[in-house]
């Protein structure tokens, strides 16, 4: 027999209290009937309110509490799942009035984060911002044991006091596994770097894939290198950053890396414990931000997007906008500089795409080669660490290095230049 799937009602909130962007809408509820759905769930009913400030217990107001018992009660529903943040007491009280478990916005994609991962690190970081997600709400579970500790001596014998202690116990349990967490993934980190630097002395440009959660990033990464990462039509399907390597041109090889795709109202201690897979994108040559143009809201969820990169540190990374699906839209298509139309189920576009890409990466880059006087082997050390190392002999006067650089170190390396491989009137002559 198969399983029947949990249902549930879904709750949203737009008080004129809340920043705009906290705010419920039919595009949000619709959202997180998509999240529920990715859950594995069904949602089946929903209730959406408008307050002047939401309410204190219960959130949303005895009267669409009981509206919401209503419906969990004719479809027979075992969770109530709201768009909003709740606090704990707040998820508490609703879980009492409404006989169901209750869970806000953040828990339901922590959930399916859980679901997802499928690494060592992509577990790591979904286990950090579950007890960072649980710590705040331990009070709220354990105010049963606090209730029967009130003053007054009514408390039964016995229970007297064990709830503040188990409070403080498990409290200071999740925060020893939150430092364990942390240091697990600084390892990870330190590991990357290691890699990173491999990487960079190899002259392998890496180019990341950002965009909202299904954008059509794993299934242009499928396109682009002929990989067979599983590209399903679902929220939240790649967790793990995948990095393949694949040619652009006939000179040029570049690590592509995909990486978790983005939604409104992300959870902050979420963004925290993924910057271990998201530090991609501060390292990265090129950022390619697949927007999904056959979205009615494709425009809000590119600022997300463009949000969440100026938070992670990686505005300034040179950024090609990647239209996608844009076989099924029918009005009029982008245009502009860093900005291609495609269609990665297709294949329509991608040859332009590769053709902006190679022009991007080779602009800024140069071929040098440098004769360097041994008191000046901290350039060589700055060269192997920001700079990609071609060739290196050492002569009776100095090391003599091959390298391509960046426009940044040109001032660093000007002064030891033999010969400049490119163009160097913009850069100003080094002699």
């Amino acid at each position: 027999m198969e399983n029947r799937k949990e249902r549930a009602v879904l709750a949203g909130l737009s008080a004129n209290t809340m920043a705009e962007d906290e705010r419920s809408t039919e595009i949000s509820m619709e959202e997180l009937k998509a999240l529920v759905e990715t859950a594995g769930g069904e949602a089946v009913a929903y209730v959406l309110q408008n307050r002047a400030a939401p309410d204190a217990r219960s959130f949303i107001g005895d009267g669409k509490v009981k509206e919401m018992k209503e419906l969990v009660d004719n479809y027979a529903c075992d969770l109530a799942v709201f768009d909003n943040e709740l606090s704990p007491s707040q998820m508490r009280v609703l879980s009492e009035d409404l006989g169901v478990k209750v869970l806000d916005r953040s828990g339901l994609i922590l959930d399916i984060f859980a679901q997802r991962a499928q690494t060592k690190e992509g577990q790591l970081q979904v286990e950090l911002a579950q007890y960072e997600y649980l710590l705040p709400r331990l009070t709220g579970m354990w105010t049963h044991l606090v209730r029967q500790t009130a003053a007054g001596g009514s408390s039964p014998i016995g229970t007297r006091g064990p709830g503040e202690t188990q409070l403080e116990t498990d409290r200071r349990h999740i925060r020893r596994k939150i430092q364990k967490l942390r240091e697990e993934l600084e390892e990870v980190r330190r590991v990357r770097g290691t890699q990173r630097r491999r990487r960079e002395k190899n002259a392998m440009p890496v180019v990341a894939l950002v965009g909202y959660t299904n954008a059509g990033k794993s299934t242009l990464l499928n396109c682009l290198t002929g990989a067979d990462i599983p590209a399903n039509n679902r929220l939240f399907d790649t967790l793990d950053t995948t990095t393949r390597r694949t040619n652009i041109s006939e000179t040029q090889e570049v690590l592509l890396s995909d990486t978790v795709g983005f939604i409104r109202k992300l959870p902050t201690h979420l963004i925290e414990a993924f910057k271990a897979t998201l530090e991609e994108l501060a390292y990265a040559d090129v950022l390619l931000h697949v927007i999904d143009i056959s979205s009615p809201t494709w425009e809000e969820q590119a600022k997300i997007v463009d949000d969440l990169i100026n938070q992670l540190g990686a505005s300034k990374t040179p950024c090609i906008k990647v239209f996608n699906k844009c076989d099924a839209y029918s009005g009029e298509l982008p245009h502009g500089e860093n900005i291609v139309c495609i269609s990665a189920k297709t294949g329509e576009g991608t040859a332009e795409l590769l053709a902006a890409l190679s022009t991007l990466l080779e602009s800024g880059k140069r071929s040098v080669e440098l004769l360097l006087p041994y008191t000046e082997a901290g350039v060589l050390e700055l060269l192997h660490r920001e700079g990609a190392v071609t060739s290196q002999e050492y002569e009776e006067n100095g090391i003599r290095v091959g390298a391509v650089i960046r426009p940044e170190l040109w001032g660093r390396v000007r002064l030891f230049v033999v010969k400049d491989g490119q163009n160097t009137e913009a850069y100003g002559d080094p002699n």
